[in-house]
């Protein structure tokens, strides 16, 4: 390979997308996010999470949600939302328009579990 070549990168990941994108399935469109829970600071892994998602989001001109899993209020604060959303932008990304926080649909969501207990796809572990 000459200098001037540069290797795409790849990973079962991206391999799975491009099968999808080569069916058309979703019209071709990649869209990720990156889901963390509001009740700390971020590690190294979250930051390998944040990379893949919006990376791959990036490369294949798609969008990634930061969406915050914030159900746990007790445990969860505001210090926390925001040295998330700087974490993320320190690392080179950015969301857009695309923050949501999982509390604003938990109506839903409860709504959504209650069917799949209904039909037997889910139970409750512990009250």
């Amino acid at each position: 390979m000459s200098s001037a070549e540069v290797m795409k990168p790849t990973n079962f990941i991206r391999q799975m997308i491009d099968a999808d994108r080569a069916r058309n399935k979703n019209q071709g469109r990649v869209a990720t996010r990156f889901p963390p829970e509001p009740n700390g600071y971020l590690h190294i892994g979250h930051a390998k999470s944040i990379c893949l998602n919006f990376g791959i989001a990036r490369d294949y001109g798609g969008t990634c949600n930061l969406r915050f899993d914030d159900t746990n209020p007790s445990k969860e604060d505001v210090e926390f939302v925001e040295a998330i959303k700087r974490d993320v932008e320190w690392l080179g990304f950015s969301w857009g328009d695309r923050l949501y926080f999982a509390s604003d649909y938990f109506e839903q969501l409860y709504a959504y579990a209650l069917a799949l207990i209904k039909q037997g796809k889910a139970y409750v572990c512990d009250l």
